[in-house]
């Protein structure tokens, strides 16, 4: 079974926040961007790389290459999946992937979507994916860093 240390939706993907606060926090050594688009875009990893702590590796997957190698994983990998929607979560715990825990970190303000955190808007889609993925055993956190407090997850479900 991987070592799956933390699940993390944040538009950023890696950043800052991950890479100074939630990796050390976790004790991750591994962050997995499960994102079909960044999987294929090399300028973004080596941005995102630059971002990484020093103690990290990095891989850029599919969202199928996730669901087909996880379970490949050492049990010396800690491992850190970064997402950067619910559905993208849905698709890789549907997939087989043992995701127990996500932390809802950062999704931006957008067309057709409503801020019901400090740093978190969600559409209708978003919020269809969080209720299944709660329906499938997933425990939801809206946090931003580990230093501060949660929020609650209700906020998620109101229109």
């Amino acid at each position: 079974m991987p070592n799956i240390v933390l699940t993390r939706i944040d538009n950023r993907l890696i950043h800052g926040q991950v890479a100074t606060q939630w990796a050390s926090s976790v004790n991750g050594n591994l962050i997995l961007v499960a994102n079909d688009k960044v999987a294929n875009d090399t300028f973004r990893q080596s941005l995102m790389d630059m971002a990484a702590p020093s103690f990290c590796q990095t891989r850029y997957f599919t969202l199928e290459k996730t669901i087909n190698v996880i379970h490949k994983a050492s049990d010396a990998q800690k491992i850190i999946i970064m997402c950067d929607s619910p559905e993208d979560v849905l698709t890789l715990v549907e997939g087989g992937v043992p995701i127990k825990k996500v932390n809802i970190g950062n999704m931006h303000m957008a067309e057709g979507k409503r801020q019901v955190a400090t740093v978190v808007a969600v559409d209708d889609k978003d919020v269809d994916a969080f209720k299944k993925l709660v329906e499938l055993g997933v425990e939801l956190e809206i946090r931003k860093v580990p230093s501060e407090s949660s929020e609650d997850v209700q906020k998620l479900f109101k229109k």
